[in-house]
């Protein structure tokens, strides 16, 4: 392993979006509503399943947790890059490059993993009905959910040690508006070859392993639902799953896209990851939320106590 005989790098330059530069106030004007519509979103459903009754279920649960992970996930990169568009300085100390690699790959690996675990929840609750209660009880649904946490640390955990065992001596300049594998590794000063393998394997596997596990449950689903005799249940239950299913596409997509391509395009992966972390987390509220007559009756219940409160 050959390393340069240069200075240790102690902090990085984030170079931003690449041709962008004089559009600086246009991409503050698109991204800002954004973000503030993913924080709003997100808060108004963990707001929802937290006071009412009725939503304290499984389903609502993890549709809670989820609420949570895309208002961090997105708070991870937008906060800075913003600020960055504002005019403020593109520098980020070498510490808190590595706490925005850790909890972008911790936060958006949960979200994967989570995804699953509500597809085993829908398919529960669509093939073992009368079993679903005992099945999917709240200590289960609490070691689900600290699951995820632990695969995530864990799966984020490795990325970020390989990335950061490698020397980095200069340049320091990241051509990304964030600091994330792709956009690191050429910048170190010794073989890469090993941490860009495993990271592709890692991804790649957490990736394939979620989906095909999603795949199974939707393909029971859809034989469950198929045998349901009346029009009024099958439609309910496909109802139930729709909202799911697009956002796990929503979701899939850019993860594909970014990190499993033999040869990454830059720019083609600076945009898919702009539409991860503002356009995916400010869509799940929207998709859960117009879909789903408890969360919006939920929603409305609170704003008519908010604005009672407000006359009174």
């Amino acid at each position: 392993m050959e390393m340069k005989n240069c200075s240790v790098v102690t902090e990085f330059v984030l170079l931003g979006i690449p041709h962008t530069e004089g559009l600086e106030t246009v991409l503050i004007v698109m991204f800002l509503p954004f973000y503030a519509c993913t924080l709003l979103g997100n808060l108004s459903i963990l707001v929802a399943v937290l006071s009412s009754t009725r939503l304290h279920t499984p389903m609502y649960f993890f549709l809670g947790n989820l609420s949570v992970f895309d208002m961090s996930f997105s708070s991870v990169t937008c906060p800075k890059m913003l600020l960055y568009l504002m005019g403020l300085s593109p520098l980020i100390s070498y510490q808190d490059c590595v706490s925005q690699l850790f909890f972008f790959h911790f936060l958006g690996s949960i979200e994967c993993f989570l995804y699953t675990v509500m597809a085993y929840d829908r398919f529960t609750a669509i093939c073992y009905p009368l079993r679903y209660t005992v099945i999917m009880n709240s200590r289960i649904c609490v070691a689900l959910a600290v699951g995820t946490w632990l695969l995530g640390c864990i799966h984020s955990s490795v990325l970020t040690l390989l990335t950061f065992t490698l020397p980095y001596c200069g340049p320091n300049e990241v051509d990304h508006f964030f600091c994330d594998i792709p956009a690191l590794l050429p910048l170190a000063c010794a073989d890469t070859s090993l941490a860009q393998r495993v990271s592709f394997t890692n991804v790649g596997l957490v990736s394939l392993v979620c989906f095909l596990l999603i795949l199974v449950s939707y393909t029971r689903i859809t034989i469950s639902i198929l045998h349901i005799p009346s029009t009024e249940g099958r439609r309910r239950a496909f109802s139930t799953c729709s909202a799911h299913l697009i956002a796990i596409l929503c979701a899939y997509g850019p993860i594909i896209t970014v990190y499993l391509q033999p040869t990454p395009n830059p720019m083609l992966g600076t945009v898919v990851q702009i539409l991860m972390n503002l356009v995916g987390p400010m869509l799940n509220p929207l998709i859960y939320t117009l879909r789903n007559k408890e969360v919006k009756t939920a929603l409305k219940k609170i704003l008519h106590r908010t604005k009672h409160i407000h006359d009174i």
